[in-house]
């Protein structure tokens, strides 16, 4: 089994050093287009391997994408990352031209490739890697619902008192501050409905502080989070190499579900060997429907702009 991660980055890195941590694969590839980057913390982590005890073989390169030949999954994180007061549809410009040029330099030397995209705006890169390349739709996940998930359980544990780890709670959406939805009505804490332990205004907040979760660490630390985005793409690649069969709310190609077509956006799914394989349908009510809704035009307007670059 062989992993790429391209982009070398924060994020990049520490998803690679969870998957090297939790020996997901025989060979991981590390690129960037930045020289020495990607082979110094090649370098740096496999420096970790005796301490850690794994013996995945980390290898670095500058854009030498004739190492990342066979692998099986491929994460791409590259592209710049957000800025205090930056949004993401900002970034379409840049990063549209760089994942665009990661997904055709991989896929000739992988053809096989499942592509998980955690770059920015995350829902239109998806979108555009799977519209650029002409793959089955079944092997290009967009990661942000899973993030957005495991954020959404750390906001239900503070005001709970418990594990994050004993919490059911999904959003679906877009991977945006203003078009993920926290379903908090679905959420549960070891089976029972979380609602029955939290007061109306608690879920309020709750939702609010999930959908900003993002934005509130970029103001924190001055740019993008990467602890949380790096383990939620190992956690995916996990699912595929192991066959886990996981849900997963993730940003996935739509054509008719939860009533909507021709569009990337996060829902509920099951990864396995072969990427996606099959969507859930929860039962959104009226107001959560309206919403999801809402969030797919708004999606929509950040993938027009994908027709004027």
């Amino acid at each position: 089994m062989k992993v790429t991660v391209v982009g070398a980055g924060a994020v990049g890195a520490t998803c690679a050093d969870n998957i090297a941590r939790k020996e997901l694969c025989e060979e991981l590839v590390l690129l960037d287009i930045k020289e020495g980057i990607a082979e110094g913390k090649a370098q740096d982590m496999m420096q970790t391997a005796a301490l850690l005890g794994f013996d995945t073989k980390i290898i670095g390169s500058t854009n030498d994408y004739t190492k990342t030949a066979g692998s099986d999954v491929v994460v791409i994180t590259s592209g710049l990352p957000r800025k205090p007061g930056m949004t993401r549809e900002e970034l379409i410009g840049v990063n549209a031209g760089i994942v665009k040029g990661v997904c055709e330099n991989i896929l000739k030397h992988s053809p096989n490739a499942i592509i998980i995209v955690i770059s920015n705006p995350m829902d239109t890169m998806t979108y555009l890697a799977l519209t650029s390349t002409g793959l089955a739709k079944n092997r290009i996940i967009g990661m942000g619902g899973a993030l957005d998930s495991s954020r959404f359980r750390y906001q239900l544990s503070q005001h709970l008192g418990c594990s994050p780890a004993d919490l059911n709670a999904v959003v679906v959406g877009g991977h945006g501050d203003t078009t993920m939805i926290p379903l908090i009505r679905l959420a549960t804490w070891n089976s029972a409905p979380v609602t029955k332990f939290l007061s109306e205004d608690q879920q309020k907040q709750i939702v609010a502080d999930t959908m900003v979760g993002g934005a509130t660490l970029t103001k924190l630390i001055g740019t993008s989070a990467w602890y949380a985005p790096g383990a939620a793409g190992a956690a995916m690649v996990e699912a595929i190499v192991r066959d886990e069969k996981k849900l997963f709310t993730c940003c996935v190609s739509l054509n008719g579900e939860y009533g909507q077509k021709d569009i990337c956006l996060g829902v509920p799914v099951i990864i396995g060997k072969n990427g996606w394989e099959k969507i859930l349908d929860f039962g959104l009510n009226a107001e959560e429907q309206a919403a999801f809704n809402k969030s797919a035009d708004a999606v929509r307007n950040m993938n027009d702009v994908l027709k004027t670059l």
